[in-house]
């Protein structure tokens, strides 16, 4: 029995955004200088119910006045993760742009980025210039890595209801990401995990790449992904 394994094109949907326009030389400031850097493109992995969608959320909340941002989000088949940003009003709708991957969410991340290429493309040209796109993957496995064709820089979300034995599994999520994110870290007494143990397993994975534990049930509870971020921004600023 023939089985049909092909996937459909990944979709885009944006909102209030006007379209990109194409053809023609760059366009230059009134001062007559090419226009600033393209912003920093950020991506945001992790296994189902980490807490991407919520981080970006915290991100957008907490750097909004200081930082000129965008988010594209990742789901298979809905726009519940951009849908519960605009619920959340964490940005003007417009800097929010939807992509349905219509397969594994690797698949548009990875393997086929044009999707999500084109929706940064089209973010920036509408309300640029931006300082950072967030762009969150659907829910995967460990395995997950963006294209470095998509991202400039790779965050990686787990959380510790999902078991203390992560780190040491390791897996191209947890070990090559450039920050990796333990969340839900006021669980921890309730779903007996032991953060220290989760420190330790994550230091022997990674070496000096940087991990940060976070809370976002509490307040301020982002800002270890948030200070990271700034100092993300500022070296591709300075690059």
């Amino acid at each position: 029995m023939h089985l049909d394994h092909s996937e459909p094109p990944a979709q885009r949907y944006t909102y209030g955004a006007a379209p990109r326009r194409s053809g023609g030389p760059p366009t230059l400031t009134p001062s007559g200088s090419p226009p600033r850097r393209r912003a920093l493109r950020v991506g945001l992995g992790g296994p189902v119910g980490s807490g991407k969608t919520a981080t970006v959320a915290a991100l957008c909340r907490l750097l909004h006045d200081e930082l000129s941002l965008a988010v594209i989000t990742n789901d298979i088949y809905t726009r519940e993760d951009a849908e519960f940003l605009l619920r959340e009003a964490v940005l003007p709708p417009e800097r929010i742009a939807a992509v349905q991957t219509g397969a594994c969410p690797h698949t548009a991340i990875r393997d086929d980025i044009s999707a999500n290429v084109e929706a940064v493309e089209e973010l920036e040209a509408a309300v640029g210039p931006l300082d950072v796109v967030l762009v969150e993957s659907g829910g995967d496995n460990l395995t997950a890595t963006f294209s470095r064709g998509l991202a400039d820089a790779q965050v990686f979300v787990i959380d510790v209801a999902g078991g203390d034995d992560i780190p040491r599994k390791g897996g191209p999520g947890v070990t090559t990401a450039d920050l990796l994110v333990v969340n839900k870290t006021d669980l921890a007494p309730y779903v007996g995990s032991d953060l220290a143990r989760m420190a330790r397993d994550a230091q022997a994975q990674r070496g000096e790449k940087p991990v940060v534990f976070t809370s976002l049930a509490r307040d301020g509870g982002v800002r270890p992904v948030a200070d990271w971020l700034r100092g993300r921004v500022a070296a591709w600023r300075t690059a």
